[in-house]
């Protein structure tokens, strides 16, 4: 609520909102700036609502973590006046709709809490209470009162108002924006089209919008919207992205000469370490005791003989009723029987299965303490090593295949687990308990004494003094989700349990409650070991009765007068929210509270909250004692338990920002960001700690430095298990100083702790290594991070310890991303304002972005087996895109701040530049040209059809030449969609049929010649009928494609509009299609009444027309070629008679047609290179074309293959669209086909029909698919047209020319507009086939699109054609041909001025490769880059669609088509989605990384739609354009928007 949010809304969510809201707003909603109205007062004005709120204690209370939380707000109001306006992502009502309440289980840890393994899974402990920096804000917000609200330890302090804090914090942020050079504006408008200077569009010509009905209403004239939702959304993404950022940075490092990815400089005031260099800290010596026994099997040998009656555990039911109660005798007697057991009967007496070493798994449940301990002491009796692990719940835990790794790696053959655990196991079904994924094969054993045989009398376990053996191996989960074993030996063991007797003043006898995880860790070190040197007592409470209880540990501390309690901050937080039931509560019995994870800095909150309550129960302050451990290190640091009441604890206030440099700097009042941190106590007794640098050598760090935690003890682990270069870098560590000598003979281990030793030897931990991420050079802490969100309201969007944090690594940098698990109650904006509030507060706290944020629903994330979410099964699931969040928001925009500078644009190669024949600056010039025709003989001298191309200009007079010389010959072969000859035309049969459409468009039509006729035939034999009858009536004709029978909204009024710009005076159709034109759904759809004479030739005249008409001059118009290009313009070329005469003769000659050839086409036959093969070709050359209408292929997918395999034809033309259907349709029916009897051997020539780049991926998958059926792998290839000329490039015969060969470029290069040629699979490397042989008579230059200038060999540029069946002009409207006259008229600027060239639109490059064609002439091979049109200017830099829409296809399995388009300048990336609605949203972030990474661009908008969605041409082209109308008109229903910030 504190943006404004400037949508557009649904007129009912309209007023539902401003109920809502209603008692909120003071004034009347509907203007627009009431939006940005305040809920609450953002600060506490005085104390005295901390005590009313504490003393109400209300469940939502209960975890403001009032000092965190009051920062967090006092940095978004900051924010309020800068009015961030973030646009809000639209979502399809079906993914909106939430499930009803009672189909959520909420997660295990609604009563507000995070489990146990939260901390051993490296997860940020944002269970731990309400977060707090006490003093801190006390001294901010009371002014120096001194009135301690959650706070035992107030210091006091003066500093201003609480409003003065928002001001000095909103001007501080002002002035850091201003100091240094503004970033580059990523949102300054370039023009729309870019190259459009030269070339304006075919801009009279209105759009047309096939797929999206009425799109083109809603622009102003460059195509900017005027009034839509979505548009109203990306203006104000654009606003947002222009208010100032970081400053930019600097420096570069090369990553390639081509573009340099900026590298983060040091900020020259960052804050650096001043101290001296820190002095290794000893702690007291380790007083050796008289009767402290020589190892801890003789210290359960001598209690279990001489106190057998003494209890050593006491077990809780989920009633908190005593369960069972182990004595130290029991422990002593089944111990014995465990260890005999095990090495005697598994396996057989020669080859037992363990024997002493060896390691074995416990598997036993968090309820079942005695059972596990019963089973640890049987092992160091049997000396055989246990390695205690959480029990497998089904086959698939998260994080459990990790487990199975460790458990292989240690040779692992036996499980030991008790009864009830074992029936729990899940079972195959013959009741054999099934091998867990990743786990080696296990001989489950149950511990149970009833199961096991007695040992014999004289058998007897050896017990030895402690030496160096592995006693046991703890499990430790890395950050990478990968589990280890750290070795503890024996020596280890007992010394670690002497340490903590001496520090925590353990005595015989005492009792202990334990709340921990028993197998490791503190649970285990306290309450298994060392509680049996000492004979003491431990009640264990499980994790099952304190989510049903969660007083329970305190109700056993009063009924048993505990002396000591081991709990976690979680605990004593929980304790906090339910003691309001109890009345008799008496902590005073307790002399020692150890926290467990006391040593995160966010559990001082819960202890002091603690301690505020129960103090008056009797809980002495110097009690609590937080503690420092970690795997490898065991017990690093413990506070002591003291009696001196008047020594405070210690405390710092440390500021966030010097923490990010790796500096300790108190803070000063005015800081918002800081850190509160206590001490853990001092350090073990007979240890030594230092601190060392975290990254590089181990040097010691200054005294005001943060560093890594190392310790040299004999109470530490020994190594990681199997893994000696991990151990060495661990566990054999030597710190040196600055001069390089190492400060001690012996090897100090890592603890995997940040910290620091403070005054007085206390240690203070800020925070852990496996938490860290450095981001652009600093350095940021998960669980800093989770507590900065937590304190935003959390309570009512996500539940509080349910939240990970974690970086990615996205182009050369770590990049911040927070998941959290939404409560299902919450409303889209609810939980959408709390995402974005989210990111202000880490921005203004930490000073750092959030590259994502992403919230799944209730119970979703992978869970440790204690509850707490896995981390690294978590970011698995995000990289991997099966996350399936319900809201996410990505800010690439404001996080990455290494993209390389935008391009300037160099000066090209002017006229001052030397040109030497056909050099240019020392380049070749770039120009090819197809054989010469002048000089081509046709080899076969016995036919007249030599001299054809000089005898007849007209392509009617060779109609009727060949009605005459060869009547009966037939032309066209018509196939239905099951491959019968529906009908075919012999020359005659033609010549007939044409005379009588001429008499009928005289007689009924009363056209003079000259006149335009449209028409609007189904691909056939009719079409190619009207065409040669408008031919004999003098008329022009102009092929429509006719309009869809089922979708005439969007396809007539195309066909209306084509119509309309060729001023057609007639249009001629079939008897189905009249009807359709007359019929109500067009009238719908058009003004009927509008449509030039409608004839139908399905009912033509029996006479033939007086005489046919002779064209008198060869330059008049043949016809008008009319397409929509891919950027949705509509444009006629005009074919003049000499033009299309040569157009026949070159691919004449190009293909060697002849009458007694076959050619197989399925093409779409209205316009282009598809259109003069379906109707013209065979006229000319006399060869039989067999037509298989492309649109069968939908009913038939092998309709085209069959057909070319029946017929036996040997070249065959087809579109990229019909190569897709056979790739996709025909995938699994290879081997069917083949029975079937089609064999593709015989096909030489299979020319893919295009207007664009060459599609090497699909090319190369239909060539490999049928292989096998045939097919030649060099018969494949492209051919190249566009609207200046048909075809430029089309397959030569393979006999005559070389493969068409693939070069491999630097797509970086590229969109810098040069070609830097690379070797396959080099990274940013781009495959490039050539578009097939230049046709004869054709010549091609290579230009530079703004200056025109001619381009060297290997350069981008415009290509440029000059040839005999160019184009004569583009057909307009109103005769305005001056605008485009240059596409078909233009001049180099320099060189060979005189040559008349057309201008293609597309860019490309030449290439001179090493092959010879058969004439011996070197081969110049032509690379289509892609169209000018389509290409996007972003950041300076020209990038084509098609490159970035392939890298966002390989990113998921579910994106089946992309469509990239710019708007304003933001890059806008449409995908459709195979799959459920659920995985729309796990795209956006792998989308927005992929273009990162590949193209270093960041993406405006994502939009997820269904498939079909994205509107393909005839030719299998995308409508990137009509896309972008649609989407701004609002008109594709997409699933998911979302706008990256």
């Amino acid at each position: 609520d504190l943006f404004v949010f400037m949508h557009i809304f649904d007129k009912g969510y309209e007023k539902k909102r401003s109920k809502l809201l209603g008692a909120y707003l003071p004034h009347p909603p509907g203007l627009e700036a009431s939006m940005a109205h305040e809920r609450r007062p953002l600060m506490a004005p005085s104390a005295s609502r901390y005590h009313r709120r504490r003393s109400s204690g209300t469940r939502d209370e209960r975890y403001r973590s009032d000092v965190h939380t009051e920062a967090v707000q006092a940095a978004l109001a900051k924010h309020k006046e800068r009015k961030m306006a973030v646009p809000m992502p639209s979502k399809r009502r079906s993914l909106v709709v939430q499930t009803s309440m009672d189909a959520y289980t909420p997660p295990d840890t609604s009563s507000g809490s995070e489990e146990e393994g939260g901390q051993g899974e490296g997860t940020p402990t944002s269970s731990q209470g309400s977060i707090s920096m006490e003093h801190w804000i006390t001294r901010a917000i009371h002014q120096g009162s001194t009135t301690s609200s959650s706070s035992s330890s107030t210091q006091s302090g003066g500093s201003g108002a609480a409003g003065r804090l928002a001001d000095v914090l909103a001007q501080t942020h002002v002035g850091k924006s201003e100091n240094h050079s503004a970033p580059p504006d990523v949102t300054t408008y370039t023009s729309e089209h870019p190259v459009q200077v030269e070339r304006p569009q075919v801009s009279t010509v209105p759009r047309t919008t096939p797929k999206y009905g009425n799109a083109e209403l809603m622009e102003t004239g460059d195509g900017v919207p005027v009034s839509s939702r979505v548009s109203a959304k990306i203006q104000q993404l654009v606003n947002t992205l222009k208010q100032p950022r970081r400053p930019p940075l600097r420096e570069f490092f090369v990553d390639d000469f081509e573009e340099l990815l900026e590298v983060q400089q040091p900020d020259p005031n960052q804050p650096r370490p001043e101290g001296s260099q820190m002095v290794a800290i000893r702690g007291e010596p380790l007083g050796v005791v008289t009767n402290w026994p020589p190892s801890l099997e003789a210290a359960l040998q001598r209690w279990g003989t001489i106190s057998p009656k003494a209890p050593c555990l006491t077990t809780m039911d989920t009633n908190g009723k005593p369960l069972y109660v182990l004595t130290y005798g029991k422990l002593w007697s089944r111990s014995i029987k465990v260890a005999y057991n095990i090495l005697h009967k598994l396996g057989t007496k020669q080859e037992p299965m363990v024997r002493p070493g060896d390691r074995v798994a416990l598997v036993f449940p968090n309820n079942d303490p005695a059972a596990f301990m019963v089973a640890f002491y049987g092992c160091l009796l049997a000396e055989v090593v246990p390695v205690p692990i959480e029990v497998p719940l089904t086959r698939k835990d998260a994080g459990s295949q990790q487990i199975g790794f460790l458990l292989g790696s240690c040779g692992v053959t036996v499980a030991l687990t008790s009864d009830a655990c074992h029936k729990g196991l899940p079972k195959g079904p013959t009741g054999e308990i099934p091998q867990f994924k990743g786990w080696p094969k296990l001989l489950w054993f149950v511990t149970e004494s009833k199961h096991l045989s007695k040992p014999p009398r004289d058998w007897f376990p050896h017990i030895k003094d402690a030496n160096n053996d592995t006693a046991y191996i703890e499990y430790k989960t890395c950050k990478d989700g990968s589990v280890l074993g750290v070795t503890v030996t024996r020596i280890a063991l007992l010394t670690h349990c002497q340490a903590l007797t001496q520090s925590c003043g353990y005595t015989e006898a005492e009792i202990i409650v334990n709340v921990l995880d028993f197998k490791k860790d503190v649970g285990l070190w306290h309450g298994i070991l060392t509680s049996v040197m000492n004979m003491m007592h431990v009640i264990s409470i499980p994790y099952s009765l304190m989510k049903v209880n969660p007083l329970s540990w305190i109700q056993k501390v009063c009924q048993y007068k505990a002396k000591v309690a081991c709990v976690k901050s979680r605990d004593m937080h929980w304790a906090l929210v339910a003691h309001r039931d109890q009345r008799d509560v008496n902590l005073s019995s307790l002399r020692m509270l150890v926290v467990a994870d006391g040593s995160n800095p966010w559990s001082i909150s819960s202890c002091d909250a603690f301690l505020n309550v129960f103090q008056s129960k009797g809980l002495r302050p110097e009690v609590i004692c937080p503690c420092a451990s970690s795997a490898e290190a065991l017990t690093v640091a413990i506070r002591r338990p003291t009696d001196d009441s008047n020594q405070p604890p210690g405390r710092g206030v440390l500021s966030m920002q010097g923490l990010s440099y790796g500096v300790i700097r108190v803070d000063s009042e005015e800081r918002l960001s800081v850190l509160t941190v206590q001490d853990v106590g001092t350090v073990m007794p007979g240890a030594l700690m230092c601190v060392v640098k975290p990254e590089g050598v181990p040097q010691l760090c200054r005294t005001d430095e943060i560093g890594e935690l190392c310790v040299c003890s004999i109470a530490t682990g020994m190594s990681y298990y199997g893994l000696s270069g991990m151990t060495k870098n661990t566990f054999e560590v030597f710190p040196m100083t600055s001069s390089g000598a190492p400060i001690s003979e012996y090897p100090f281990t890592r603890t995997g702790l940040l910290g620091f030793i403070g005054p007085g030897g206390l240690v203070f931990v800020s925070g852990k290594m496996d938490g860290l991420m450095v981001v652009s050079g600093r350095r940021h802490n998960a669980d800093d991070i989770v507590a900065t969100a937590l304190a935003v309201e959390p309570m009512k969007f996500v539940y509080r310890g349910r939240i990970a944090v974690f970086s990615v690594t996205v182009l050369h940098d770590e990049r911040i991303v927070v998941v959290a698990e939404q409560r299902p109650d919450s409303t889209e904006e609810d939980s959408f304002q709390w995402m974005s509030r989210v990111l202000q507060a880490i921005d203004s706290i930490h000073n750092v972005g959030v590259f994502c944020l992403a919230l799944v629903p209730a119970n979703t994330l992978p869970k440790t087996p204690l509850g707490g979410i896995h981390l690294s099964e978590t970011k698995q699931l995000f990289l991997e895109g099966s996350l399936h969040p319900c809201n996410v928001l990505m800010c690439p925009h404001t996080c990455v701040t290494n993209l390389p500078k935008p391009r300037q644009k160099q000066p090209e190669i002017g006229p001052a530049s030397v040109m030497v024949g056909n050099l240019v600056s020392g380049k070749r010039i770039a120009q090819a040209s197809g054989r010469d025709l002048g000089q081509i003989e046709d080899n076969d001298q016995a036919r007249k059809v030599i001299t054809l191309g000089d005898e007849f200009l007209f392509l009617s007079e060779v109609l009727q030449w060949r009605a005459q010389t060869t009547p009966d010959h037939v032309l066209f072969t018509l196939l239905s969609s099951r491959g019968t000859v529906l009908s075919s035309l012999t020359c005659l049969q033609l010549h007939k049929r044409a005379e009588k459409i001429a008499a009928m468009l005289m007689e009924r039509g009363h056209l003079q010649d000259g006149d335009h006729v449209a028409l609007v035939y189904p691909p056939g034999i009719d079409l190619i009928a009207a065409f040669y009858g408008c031919l004999y009536a003098g008329c022009v004709p102009i092929t429509v494609r006719p309009p869809h029978p089922q979708n005439i909204a969007t396809t007539l009024p195309t066909v209306k509009m084509i119509v309309e710009v060729s001023r057609s005076a007639c249009v001629m159709t079939s008897q189905v299609i009249c009807k359709l034109l007359k019929s109500k759904e067009a009238s719908a759809a058009v003004d009927v009444r509008s449509w030039p004479p409608v004839l139908d030739t399905d009912d033509l005249p029996k006479k033939k027309p007086p005489q046919l008409y002779k064209p008198s001059n060869p330059d008049t118009l043949a016809y008008l070629d009319f397409s929509v290009s891919t950027t949705g313009m509509l444009a006629g070329v005009k074919m003049s008679h000499t033009a299309t005469s040569a157009f026949c003769r070159s691919i004449k000659l190009q293909c060697e047609l002849y009458p007694s050839r076959e050619v197989a086409i399925c093409l779409d036959p209205y316009c282009g290179l598809g259109f003069v093969l379906w109707c013209l070709c065979s006229v000319y050359s006399g060869h039989q074309s067999i037509l298989i209408p492309p649109s069968e292929l939908e009913v038939n997918p092998a309709l085209w293959l069959l057909a070319v395999s029946q017929f036996r034809v040997r070249d065959t033309f087809c579109s990229y669209s019909v190569m897709e259907l056979c790739t996709k349709g025909l995938g699994l029916q290879t081997e069917s086909l083949k029975s079937r009897g089609l064999d593709l051997s015989r096909v030489r020539t299979c020319v893919v029909v295009a207007e664009e780049r060459p599609r090497i991926a699909l090319t190369q998958s239909f060539s490999k698919l049928f292989k096998d059926l045939g097919l030649h792998p060099r018969a494949v290839s492209t051919s190249f047209g566009c609207r200046v000329n048909l075809a430029i490039c089309l397959a030569d015969q393979k006999t005559r020319g070389p493969d068409p060969t693939t070069v491999f470029v630097d797509m970086r290069a590229l969109r810098h507009d040069r070609v830097r040629l690379v070797e396959r699979g080099s990274p940013h490397s781009l495959p490039l086939m050539e578009s097939g042989k230049i046709l004869p008579g054709v010549r091609i230059i290579i230009a530079n699109p703004e200056t025109k200038g001619p381009l060297g060999d290997s350069h981008l540029g415009e290509i440029w054609v000059h040839c005999g069946h160019n184009g004569s002009g583009y057909f307009t409207v109103y005769g305005d041909e001056a605008l485009q006259s240059d596409h078909f008229n233009s001049h180099l600027s320099f060189g060979d001025t005189q040559t008349v060239w057309a201008r293609t639109g597309y860019l490309g490059f030449l290439r001179r490769t090493e092959l010879t064609d058969a004439s011996g002439e070197r081969h110049d091979a032509l690379y289509v880059v892609g169209a000018l049109d389509e290409a996007m200017e972003l950041r300076g830099m020209r990038y084509h669609p098609i490159d970035i829409e392939t890298s966002v296809i390989r990113t998921h399995k579910s994106i089946m088509e992309c469509a990239v388009f710019p708007w304003t300048n933001l890059l806008v990336v449409v995908v459709e989605l195979e799959g459920s609605e659920q995985e729309a949203l796990d795209l956006v972030p792998l989308v927005t990384n992929a273009v990162l990474e590949e193209h270093y661009l960041i993406v405006g908008v994502v939009v997820v739609v269904d498939i079909g969605v994205i509107p393909i041409n005839s030719r299998g082209e995308k409508q990137r354009m009509h896309l972008r109308d649609g989407f701004l008109a609002d008109q594709l229903d997409p699933i998911y928007v979302a706008y990256n910030m």
